[in-house]
């Protein structure tokens, strides 16, 4: 089962944090409020899904130090940042960190729920793509050395004839181990294969086996 995702609201506001936990409960989403930067690193699970919301001004840690500490991790909620002091050098130091959106008060309640829904979504679309590419590079995995070969010749466009001469072998067997890319890959088609590789590619892969 998908875990529910979590608004987490950080600021040291009590009354914001109550209005906040209020509205955002009242329209159906499930939230977690913290009062410090600090409390709210030494809270929950980063790796859980959701989004923050982040007040600016905070004593100990501001809340653009805490998204540019977040920034530098691979996997963190999207960050909706509300303020009542913003000005430009600060939006453009959030954006730059990574925030998802910098909201200045005042703001209508509609306008913050709707901000809040698009870095939800966006967070869920990006653990979708992350849970695909450890997919891919764990089928990428199974590929024998050669099959590896014959995989990266595929997808660079070279037919089955060039890519036997290259290596030696019969075309027949070259027909068998691009089938068995395709099946290990899981994929349907040649347009599929390529997709995985720059999906690969992207990412790195995993830590391959020396070829032979």
């Amino acid at each position: 089962m998908t875990e529910e995702p979590t608004v987490f609201v950080v600021d040291d506001d009590p009354a914001l944090r109550d209005s906040l936990r209020f509205l955002l409960e009242s329209s159906g989403q499930r939230v977690e409020c913290f009062d410090s930067a600090e409390a709210f690193l030494n809270g929950p699970d980063l790796r859980r899904p959701g989004c923050i919301v982040l007040d600016v001004r905070m004593p100990g840690m501001s809340g653009i130090e805490l998204l540019e500490m977040l920034s530098q991790r691979r996997l963190r909620p999207p960050v909706v940042i509300i303020t009542g002091h913003g000005d430009i050098p600060m939006a453009v130091r959030a954006l730059k960190a990574g925030a998802f959106d910098f909201i200045e008060k005042p703001f209508s309640d509609d306008f913050l729920i709707s901000r809040i829904r698009l870095a939800l979504r966006k967070d869920q679309d990006e653990r979708a793509g992350a849970l695909l590419a450890t997919e891919i590079e764990e089928r990428y995995a199974t590929l024998t050395p050669r099959e590896r070969q014959v995989f990266a010749r595929v997808v660079s466009g070279l037919p089955n004839k060039v890519i036997a001469s290259e290596f030696g072998l019969a075309q027949k067997t070259v027909e068998v181990h691009r089938a068995h890319v395709m099946e290990k890959m899981r994929a349907e088609s040649f347009a599929d294969l390529v997709k995985m590789a720059i999906a690969i590619e992207k990412t790195g892969g995993p830590r391959s086996r020396s070829e032979s």
